[in-house]
């Protein structure tokens, strides 16, 4: 009896609140003479803060084209967003900079649902050994890290000294698939100098520890931040437009350097305490992108491009 009169006064609770919620926001508008959209855009600067309450608006809206306009496809965002202009029945000429601000919103929540996808794909895309192009990227891989150094041999011991496990690289990939892959040769390219230190550094008798394996689970640590929908605050940041596969990349760059810095200052005895050091390393993350205003990496913020959206 205690269990049903608790459930009936939480769905009570719940429809109140809805109720009052809505008689608010009608409430707020004629006072105003502005829509929820408008406001968000008007009192908030470009960036994850204005983005993300936009995003929360359109996915709590009673308005069937407003929850489905998240999920349009990217050719559609501009009919959209006339369409919600034209529904809310706001001027477009007396209020240009809404359209503008709108478009912007959703390019960033509907960029970052289909890098979703993206990401996925790769990670579930296996490493095929008897893929050509497989093959290319794994060994641009080696000789991107080891510029100096001749592989002696597709099958070899050699690849330990980039922080495989065994002989054959293929078998390190099974969790995250090509996606570590093109994580970890995308770092080796971009980033060369910082990727070859970071190596250089892993090697050492006091801090040492696989680079590939370590760059692999870093990777499974930024999927599941994006997936989780924690990495909003930093694309939705640093991307004027829709974060793409090379932001998701660059930011795998950022969170393999940063580690590497984190797991220097613990001084771990040994490789038996990565798993404490990296959840360690999680948590701070997470509360960093806790902040709207964050951008874990600024020097890639498109910031001047996100002024006038």
């Amino acid at each position: 009896m205690k269990h049903f009169l608790r459930m009936l006064i939480q769905i009570c609770v719940y429809f109140y609140c809805k109720c009052l919620w809505r008689c608010m926001k009608f409430v707020v508008r004629k006072l105003t003479g502005r829509c929820e959209l408008q406001r968000i855009c008007y009192n908030n600067k470009p960036g994850a803060g204005r983005t993300m309450k936009i995003e929360s608006s359109l996915r709590d809206s009673k308005s069937k084209l407003l929850q489905t306009s998240v999920s349009v496809h990217p050719d559609a965002i501009e009919k959209t967003v006339d369409d919600i202009m034209e529904l809310k029945k706001i001027n477009p000429d007396i209020n240009p900079q809404l359209g503008i601000s709108l478009q912007a919103c959703l390019l960033q929540i509907v960029g970052y649902r289909n890098l979703i996808a993206e990401v996925e794909k790769l990670r579930r895309e296996p490493y095929d050994s008897d893929n050509p192009q497989h093959e290319e990227m794994l060994l641009k891989l080696w000789k991107s890290l080891k510029p100096d150094t001749p592989l002696e041999a597709r099958i070899s011991k050699q690849w330990c000294e980039i922080g495989f496990q065994g002989d054959d690289p293929k078998t390190d990939f099974r969790g995250m698939g090509l996606l570590g892959l093109y994580n970890l040769e995308y770092f080796a390219e971009w980033d060369v100098v910082t990727a070859q230190q970071v190596l250089s550094d892993s090697l050492h008798p006091k801090y040492r520890y696989s680079f590939a394996i370590v760059g692999i689970n870093i990777t499974d640590l930024a999927y599941n931040l994006l997936i989780s929908g924690a990495l909003k605050t930093h694309f939705y940041n640093v991307a004027p437009e829709a974060p793409t596969l090379s932001h998701f990349q660059q930011t795998f760059c950022y969170l393999m350097h940063e580690f590497h810095k984190f797991w220097i200052e613990e001084d771990p005895m040994d490789i038996m305490e990565f798993n404490r050091v990296r959840e360690k390393f999680r948590k701070r993350i997470l509360k960093q992108l806790q902040n709207p205003d964050m951008a874990l990496c600024p020097h890639f913020a498109a910031s001047e491009g996100l002024i006038n959206m």
